[in-house]
């Protein structure tokens, strides 16, 4: 018989090699004939003993090592139902391969232990279930043969799953008890008669999905493809159904039309639904790009960039408020900064924590602000768009994975004013182009002397300009802020923020702090408009920037009395190719800004023409 298109169910296990998430894999896809006999035959030992273990994709090496590799997908049928199975990694080395199952998942199944209860491991794997709002959770305690199928022992550990699962927010959850090994209240009713109701497999055939397809049309743009004068806009639907003659809504611009044609991969269509993805084409011409939504006209999305949002950290690197990294949520893509963690979240009471960062595998509630404003809703609603993956814009690598809450208020209160003057008449009134110079090197390098020379002579020539030296902010501005990691980030955030406004003032401004970390000074060189950042790097040997260390704080952090010092216990990382290279160790600070001035002549920044 035919079955209804997409109704495969997506179900992720979730537990460790101790809760016998193997066993139980094993079980279900033996009993469900989706191994063959002959593979069945070899797994099993000459007791008759069935190595469940190895009968499914990355478990084999679970056994092994006692922790999953990777996530392993299997698919197999019933006479009922499609079956994706996603058996996602148990330890928490592999948070992020279990936020990734749980994320596609149409049903989540939590394993508790029945001689072990409610772990540390089997509450976060709950709690990830929860945050990235699997549809329908069920927990099934396992190994019940082991207690001798003890009616008080499931009841009680039922309780503390009701609990816990009621402090999570689940609105309801089933418990049940299994017995791997056995195949009792798997695929088989168990032999104790006051276990009642469906086994687990038939509550998965009877499990729903397709929920997407009752909600309002959204379609994240993936291409535009041209022919000739003809466009067409291609991506998957996030929900809803489109049919021809439908009435649009394209978000973030707003502007409407109406879908005059629908193609898939079998040709033309009249109708899409929730899941497929289609090639529309419009009525008109209209600005879309990829990273755009399409929406129903008469239902459309939210548009904000500041949201409050739950992370989970998947970095080695810890979370740092005010780094730029990079969001990608459907198919957009923008910059993003935490501006406040709010708490994290203890994954043993779900109680709420203080933190200036979130380190790997730890879960928070955060504020956020981005580059652009996006179309989203709450993750709550649709995972699609509301979920997000956190890039580090270095090395390219996916350290976080979030869920949009709610936006923020001040995303809609708070709107830019326009004003009459602007950053090119302030300009041209002082007779010179604004320029940003960002000196950056170790303590004791000789970045200040060399902006505070290099000012000099800027002044002399009759420029305008304006020294934000790093020590000097430190007395002010950031005078709250300290030396960690997260500390130098929001300190050099600010500095490029004000280095910003005195640019939009029309000045040449001149920047000296230490400023460790590329990321940070791709950030402010990302604030600026281009050609008006140039990065001078102060270089000299670490033993020629103790030698010149008036201030004494190189020798105290040799001697372990000063934390966080860049060069000994705090990383710096040089520029790569900064615009101006400075061997400070090689030349005069007066030759070195003699050099930076004529720079800027060559290059146009001391003249308004």
């Amino acid at each position: 018989m035919a079955r209804p298109p997409g109704d495969r169910l997506r179900f992720l296990t979730c537990g460790s090699v101790d809760d016998g998430k193997s066993t139980l894999m094993g079980r279900l896809l033996i009993d469900a004939g989706a191994v063959p006999e002959d593979v069945a035959a070899a797994a099993t030992g000459a007791d008759g003993a069935v190595d469940f273990a190895s009968l499914v994709d990355g478990l084999l090496a679970e056994k092994e090592q006692g922790i999953t590799i990777d996530v392993a997908h299997r698919y197999f049928s019933t006479p009922r139902r499609d079956f994706h199975a996603i058996d996602a990694p148990g330890h928490e080395q592999y948070t992020r391969n279990m936020v990734t199952g749980a994320s596609q998942a149409d049903v989540a199944v939590v394993l508790v232990d029945a001689l072990r209860g409610l772990t540390s491991q089997t509450r976060r794997h709950a709690l990830i279930a929860a945050i990235t709002r699997v549809p329908t959770v069920l927990f099934a305690i396992t190994k019940m043969d082991a207690v001798g199928w003890d009616r008080a022992r499931f009841d009680a550990l039922a309780a503390e799953v009701a609990a816990f699962a009621a402090a999570m927010g689940l609105p309801s959850v089933e418990v049940l008890p299994v017995s791997g090994l056995t195949g009792e209240n798997v695929t088989r009713a168990a032999a104790v008669d006051w276990v009642r109701g469906p086994t687990l497999l038939e509550r998965l055939e009877a499990a729903p999905v397709n929920e997407a397809d009752q909600a309002p049309f959204r379609m994240p743009v993936q291409s535009v493809r041209r022919d000739g004068l003809e466009r067409t806009y291609v991506g998957r639907l996030a929900s809803g159904r489109l049919h021809v003659g439908d009435a649009v809504r394209i978000e973030p611009s707003g502007r409407q039309a109406t879908v005059v044609r629908l193609s898939g991969a079998d040709g033309e269509l009249d109708e899409v639904q929730a899941g497929l993805t289609a090639a529309i084409g419009l009525d008109r011409p209209v600005d879309l790009a990829r990273g755009d939504v399409l929406t129903a006209a008469s239902d459309p999305l939210e548009v904000a960039d500041q949201f409050e949002v739950e992370i989970v950290w998947m970095g080695e690197e810890p979370l740092l408020p005010g780094r730029v990294y990079d969001l990608k949520m459907g198919t957009r893509t923008t910059s993003m900064q935490v501006t406040e963690i709010r708490r994290r979240v203890s994954v043993d009471d779900l109680s709420g924590l203080a933190a200036k960062t979130l380190a790997l595998n730890e879960i928070g509630v955060c504020n956020l602000a981005l580059g652009a404003e996006v179309a989203f809703t709450p993750y709550a609603e649709n995972r699609t768009l509301g979920g997000f993956i956190v890039i580090d814009r270095q090395t390219l690598a996916t350290v976080g994975a979030g869920m949009i809450r709610f936006a923020l208020r001040r995303a809609h209160n708070v709107h830019r004013q326009a004003l009459t003057l602007d950053a090119g008449t302030r300009a041209a009134a002082k007779g010179q182009k604004p320029t940003v110079l960002w000196f950056t090197g170790l303590s004791g390098a000789g970045k200040s002397t060399v902006a505070d020379a290099v000012e000099r002579r800027l002044h002399v020539l009759g420029r305008h300009t304006y020294l934000i030296d790093g020590d000097n902010l430190r007395h002010g501005l950031t005078r709250d802020l300290g030396f960690t990691d997260a500390d130098r980030v929001e300190n050099i955030r600010r500095a490029a923020e004000t280095a910003r406004l005195m640019v939009d003032a029309g000045l040449i401004v001149l920047v000296s702090l230490i400023s460790p970390f590329a990321s940070e000074r791709r950030m402010a060189r990302d604030l600026m408009p281009p050609g008006q950042f140039i990065e001078v790097f102060v270089d000299v040997p670490l033993a020629v920037a103790e030698a010149r260390d008036v201030k004494g704080l190189y020798r105290k952090a040799r001697a372990g009395a000063l934390a966080n010092f860049t060069g000994i216990d705090s990383p710096y990382e040089p520029p790569a190719a900064p615009d101006v290279h400075l061997r400070a160790d090689q030349e005069t600070p007066d030759q070195a800004a003699e050099r930076i001035v004529e720079i800027l002549r060559t290059l146009g920044r001391l003249s308004a023409d």
